[in-house]
């Protein structure tokens, strides 16, 4: 079975997000009060290369060992309005508030690991045998970058 995307729109695999609109009006049908509406993006990550494991002189194992995997997800717009009845204690000043964040792009980098051998390099003074040695762990910190930003504003009547 093969699915055929309509022309000019986008593969879910390759959008940045995904708009979705959050339906409340059955709220306001059953309870009678106006509801809030809620527009965003649920993100979708991408992932990136891993870095490449690198050999160093007198090390058996590659470093880092576990490496670190780069994504990246646009964290889409969102805008959520309300209605706000009486602002001055009368009717006619009725408005409405808003909370919006424009779309902004994370980028993470999963945990890595770091790990030593627990033999050294073959030894000459050993008859050419490795020498026994504690091995060594680290561990390479996740990381997250990026910039979010929110607005909240209020219209009153004119």
């Amino acid at each position: 079975m093969t699915c055929m995307a309509a022309a000019g729109a986008a593969s879910p695999a390759v959008a940045d997000s995904v708009p979705v609109w959050v339906p409340l009006d059955a709220v306001k049908t059953t309870l009678g009060v106006d509801t809030p509406r809620v527009a965003t993006a649920v993100p979708v990550p991408v992932v990136g290369a891993p870095e490449a494991p690198r050999h160093h002189t007198g090390d058996m194992l590659p470093t880092p060992l576990l490496p670190a995997v780069p994504i990246a997800a646009e964290i889409g717009n969102t805008l959520v309005t309300s209605p706000v009845p009486n602002l001055l204690g009368r009717p006619e000043t009725d408005g409405e508030g808003s909370l919006g964040a424009p779309a902004t792009t994370m980028h993470t980098r999963t945990p890595g690991a770091v790990l030593g051998s627990p033999l050294t390099m073959p030894d000459g003074s050993n008859f050419g045998l490795p020498n026994v040695t504690t091995p060594k762990l680290g561990v390479i910190a996740p990381e997250l970058t990026g910039a979010p930003t929110a607005l909240l504003g209020l219209a009153l009547p004119r």
